[in-house]
């Protein structure tokens, strides 16, 4: 079982950055794969990125090239660097854990991962 608590959220204008972090509290990160998620209001909740425990980065095409997710296995702790961002990046972001490796084709799926963070709250004003 992991505990995972997001931070960075905030308040930015078009075209800034934000890096989200996520901490993990659990004695075998290194064995979770790792994702963040996010949801507008009236939205359902959609994949942005993931990192497989074993090989493997996933993106969302929306956010290729601006998002970077990366892990430090040593500080339990995974994180979004989002650069240039637009407002339709608004929403919550939550960070995901599964105990397991994960695919391409369920790296971006909400289903594919058990464990959830409460969220940090991103917006973007035009």
């Amino acid at each position: 079982q992991v505990q995972l608590v997001e931070s960075g959220g905030g308040s930015v204008q078009a075209g800034g950055s934000l890096r989200l972090s996520c901490a993990a509290y659990t004695s075998t990160y290194i064995t979770y794969s790792m994702g963040w998620f996010r949801q507008a209001p009236g939205n359902e909740r959609e994949g942005v990125a993931g990192i497989s425990s074993t090989v493997g980065i996933f993106y969302a095409d929306a956010v290729k090239g601006r998002f970077t997710i990366s892990r430090d296995n040593a500080k339990n702790t995974l994180y979004l660097q989002m650069n240039s961002l637009k407002p339709e990046d608004t929403g919550m972001y939550y960070c995901a854990a599964i105990f397991a490796g994960l695919v391409s084709s369920r790296g971006l799926l909400p289903s594919a991962y058990k464990y959830w963070g409460q969220g940090t709250q991103v917006t973007v004003s035009s």
